[in-house]
């Protein structure tokens, strides 16, 4: 029978080693999506295709040479869904915490906002509703803070 101090050193041990493959891979996310998100990139995934399509004679069109970008584009396509998730859920994460500090920050702000992405969505369409009603009143008023209201463009109209 283990010891409680043998349980949590084998513990740390599995905590330390997720931590430094989930900073790996964090790193190692943010450095691709650079890469990846660059010109360069989109002109080397061009330039392969192009090749591509111009072996196609040579192989004559068989089912190998549409089955190599097949299993290429689905290879690099599974991965990069990964990457890019990583890569959102860090930014959307980022862009909350800025937000839930600016809203601390305010003095008028209501501080219930800050956890709004954990509200169920009955509550994000009542508090939508309450947004609504607040943009109304201050068209009605011309203004709650003395500022003439936002008008909507013609892009942004609903027929």
């Amino acid at each position: 029978m283990a010891t409680q101090k043998e349980k949590i050193e084998k513990q740390t041990e599995s905590t330390s080693f997720f931590c430094i493959v989930n900073d790996a891979f964090r790193i190692w996310a943010r450095r691709s999506s650079i890469i990846l998100g660059s010109a360069w990139a989109f002109a080397i995934a061009v330039l392969i295709v192009a090749i591509w399509g111009a072996t196609g004679s040579t192989f004559h069109f068989s089912d190998t040479w549409q089955l190599v970008i097949n299993t290429g584009t689905t290879i690099v396509t599974f991965l990069m869904v990964f990457l890019i998730q990583n890569t959102q859920n860090r930014d959307a994460k980022a862009t909350h915490l800025k937000l839930d500090e600016i809203i601390r920050a305010v003095g008028d702000a209501r501080n219930e906002l800050v956890d709004l992405e954990n509200f169920s969505e009955d509550d994000l369409k009542k508090l939508e509703q309450q947004f609504k009603r607040i943009r109304a009143k201050a068209e009605l008023d011309g203004g709650s803070n003395g500022d003439a209201p936002v008008e909507p463009t013609a892009a942004s109209r609903k027929p």
